[in-house]
């Protein structure tokens, strides 16, 4: 099975996403979040295929998030509104992401990422 997996290099929860990786031997394709940020299509696509809400796509701890005020702006906002607000900023989306053929993961716990690989 191939995995894309998304990434901020500086991220500490990312470098242990892909330490792990790295030691279960599961091969991927590294890509940079904020170098190649997802396009709208690929974002649409992924959320569908995760059966996730938008919101969970968000890295709500995030600077950009916080200086944007988007808490209360996502409200009211549409769904096609809130993909494009990914798109437009690798920093908006939480990570790491690991996509597959299958699923689609969202943030690092290991757990998760052991039951799915």
């Amino acid at each position: 099975m191939k995995y894309l997996f998304v990434e901020y290099p500086k991220c500490s929860t990312c470098q242990k996403a892909k330490k792990w990786l790295e030691n279960q031997k599961v091969e991927f394709e590294d890509r940079h979040i904020v170098e190649n940020t997802p396009t709208f299509e690929e974002l649409q696509k992924w959320i569908n295929q995760s059966g996730f809400e938008i919101k969970k796509f968000f890295n709500t701890s995030g600077l950009v998030y916080k200086s944007m005020n988007l808490k209360e702006k996502l409200e009211t906002m549409t769904a096609e509104e809130k993909i494009k607000l990914l798109a437009s900023n690798g920093m908006l989306i939480k990570r790491p992401l690991l996509i597959c053929d299958d699923f689609v993961l969202v943030g690092f716990r290991e757990k998760e990422w052991e039951e799915k690989i």
